[in-house]
């Protein structure tokens, strides 16, 4: 009997442990992309969406895709962008991993290259951006993708100085970032190990080496976002799924999406209650309405 009280026990451990699945109603908005990534939610403009492969940036206003601006003859001061996020002065920043730069569009569509090398050397992949609460970018900029390949880098660039800080550079692929509610800990995917990584801030507010903050099972976690209730969603290219994550690393929620390579994602909406998704095997931006409001960020 106690075996058998034993085994029940463990049974319903591991059953109880298990996220809950679900698998809402997603709707298309548009599709015939080429690889969408880095969505960006913009409360007077709606959401723009990067084209990795494709040489134009897509911007979607009230459920009606549009183009935002179009690569222009080369040479081009921009060529293939990834992840997008808007400052407070309507200003979109995009990491370009064409020519390895981080640049800035105005709202017409003109664009500058803001930073493009550290110490004299160009970045390899700018892959994710995301700002903190002071107003200083960071993003991640991958080279080689293997567990042992730790060639990947994290910087913090300062637009008031212009100075550039290189944060970490042993990093296998570092993928998505994103700040959590407060903005004392910044998480960064670590793609080719299948894992999240948080940084917490010393007393002098730089970074502290990362901890592991989740291990995610099969696939590649991509792009990150939170909702206003201090959960960490993440988009896991190739697993098919979106995962919600508590604040303890529990992963407590998988969404299902639509086709099996979602790789990014972004609330949005007048409530903040749309999660957008953009997925690399239907070439697809999806929506669906959320239960729980995203964080809007500050800037």
């Amino acid at each position: 009997m106690k075996l058998i009280a034993i085994f029940c026990l463990l049974f319903f451990s591991i059953f109880n442990a298990q996220p809950k699945e679900t698998k809402p109603e997603w709707i298309k908005i548009t599709d015939g992309l080429a690889f969408p990534e880095g969505p960006a939610w913009n409360e007077d403009y709606g959401l723009f969406v990067s084209n990795c492969y494709s040489d134009w940036i897509l911007n979607i206003n009230n459920d009606v895709p549009d183009t935002f601006v179009v690569q222009p003859t080369k040479p081009a001061n921009f060529s293939k962008t990834n992840g997008l996020t808007f400052d407070n002065n309507n200003i979109l920043y995009a990491c370009d991993f064409g020519i390895g730069a981080i640049l800035t569009f105005d709202i017409k569509g003109n664009c500058e290259v803001l930073i493009e090398g550290y110490e004299g050397n160009k970045f390899n992949r700018p892959n994710d951006l995301a700002f903190d609460n002071k107003g200083n970018l960071y993003f991640t900029d991958p080279k080689s993708y293997g567990k042992e390949m730790l060639d990947g880098a994290l910087y913090k660039y300062n637009l008031e100085s212009k100075s550039l800080l290189q944060v970490d550079n042993e990093l296998a692929f570092p993928n998505g970032i994103a700040f959590n509610l407060d903005y004392s800990q910044l998480y960064v995917c670590e793609s080719a190990k299948n894992r999240i990584l948080v940084y917490e801030f010393d007393n002098s507010g730089k970074l502290k080496s990362p901890n592991v903050f989740v291990e995610l099972p099969g696939g590649d976690p991509d792009g990150l976002a939170f909702d206003n209730e201090g959960n960490l969603y993440a988009a896991h290219f190739g697993g098919g799924a979106v995962y919600k994550i508590d604040p303890d690393g529990n992963i407590i929620e998988k969404i299902i999406t639509p086709g099996k390579k979602p790789s990014n994602l972004e609330f949005g909406g007048k409530d903040f209650k749309t999660l957008f998704i953009t997925e690399d095997e239907t070439n697809a931006v999806y929506k669906t309405n959320w239960e729980v409001e995203g964080l809007k960020l500050i800037r």
